[in-house]
């Protein structure tokens, strides 16, 4: 093998790394993408909660304020 050749291979050898780099981060952010927008399998009880009508949050009937901004709750 003469010099060109190996530079050649050397320089396919390094394209096809780059390559393999950017298909596997890729493939990473579109599993972190889908992983942040997948909805919750689990159904949540609002039986015996208020919810705070500024942020939403729910809170117990007994509590008077929200447990999460710390607003006063109606009723």
């Amino acid at each position: 093998m003469d010099q060109t050749q190996i530079l050649a291979l050397i320089g396919a050898a390094i394209i096809g790394i780059v390559a393999t780099i950017l298909i596997l981060r890729r493939q990473r952010q579109q599993e972190e993408e889908a992983e942040a927008t997948r909805d919750n399998p689990f159904a949540v009880s609002t039986e015996g909660m208020k919810r705070c009508p500024n942020c939403g949050f729910g809170n117990l009937v007994t509590d008077a304020t929200c447990s999460s901004c710390g607003r006063s709750l109606p009723g």
